[in-house]
């Protein structure tokens, strides 16, 4: 199978409300495929719809060779799904919480032992079984839930918003986990706002507004998105000066990045003229995920605004 995620013009509406439009993504297997968005941009209704939760509003879409419309109940037995609220129960233990999905995902009992062991080993929780979920870290919970979600070792596993609410550290071990789960072969689909986690992605997807923005591997989007010369300023007062930036006739874009101005110049040509009307020298950069969805975004409301 060459794709195990393909849609079609997948469209989710909620009144006069366009959540999700006319969707269209292909995703391999053992695939780590990061869906990156501003809060409301419609990441999370596309994951519902995807584990046949939600029901599309048009389109259509196959999950695992199964149509999403006709054959939702065989896709929701292929799965694993983890929302960003951790649907984990804080009144039980973690290993009452993995028994239970054990049971929900039908897990034979003479296996379940067997499993419930993998995900305490996966989730280096073996020295907590019998601790209540109540008094868990968000990282603790975190990779507890990734457990339960994976317990029945689904082909993909669908990953809404993992990594929100809790450590740094926390968020990049989780990531090793996940780039094992692919490792041995399970499609890995993920959302997320946090860049660094979108650089550790084989291919990720930038939506918008429901629109689909651009999709292509990290270092693709980097080296081809921004056209002209990137370059970094470290000037005084930069919120003050970003506008006069923006009126150069050679400046395509402005950023600030911190106490720093990423500007995007339309030829490597301008670099003396930067220096002289800013007084500071303009250092080449590479592109980082944070330009290009800046660059992205800017993109789309100039379309939306010139339609």
């Amino acid at each position: 199978m060459e794709y195990v995620v393909e849609t079609r013009d997948l469209t989710r509406v909620f009144g006069k409300f366009t959540a999700v439009d006319k969707l269209n993504i292909k995703i391999k297997p053992g695939e780590i495929y990061g869906f990156l968005g501003p809060n409301g941009a419609g990441k999370s209704t596309v994951i519902r719809m995807l584990c046949g939760i939600l029901e599309p509003s048009s389109g259509s879409a196959s999950i695992l060779g199964y149509d999403l419309l006709r054959e939702a109940e065989k896709i929701k037995t292929r799965i694993g799904y983890m929302s960003q609220k951790f649907s984990l129960y804080d009144d039980l233990t973690v290993m009452e919480n993995l028994n239970f999905y054990a049971g929900i995902y039908r897990i034979l009992r003479e296996e379940r032992q067997a499993r419930i062991q993998e995900m305490l080993a996966m989730a280096g929780l073996h020295c907590r079984e019998k601790e209540l979920v109540a008094n868990l870290s968000g990282g603790w919970k975190q990779r507890l839930a990734l457990g339960c979600a994976i317990i029945a070792r689904p082909s993909i596993v669908f990953l809404d918003e993992p990594t929100s609410g809790v450590s740094p550290t926390s968020r990049r071990m989780f990531f090793n986990i996940i780039q094992e789960l692919a490792n041995q072969g399970t499609t890995v689909m993920v959302t997320t706002h946090f860049m660094d986690e979108a650089e550790r992605c084989h291919k990720i997807a930038f939506i918008s507004a429901g629109k689909l923005m651009a999709v292509d591997t990290p270092g693709y989007l980097k080296r081809n998105t921004l056209q002209g010369l990137l370059v970094e300023l470290a000037i005084p007062q930069a919120m003050e000066r970003i506008d006069a930036l923006e009126n150069l006739s050679y400046v395509k874009d402005c950023s600030i990045h911190g106490s720093l101005i990423h500007v995007l110049l339309a030829d490597e040509k301008y670099l003396g003229d930067l220096h002289d009307f800013s007084g500071a020298e303009p250092r080449p950069i590479v592109p980082s995920l944070d330009d290009v969805f800046i660059a992205l975004t800017k993109r789309q409301r100039a379309g939306e605004g010139n339609a």
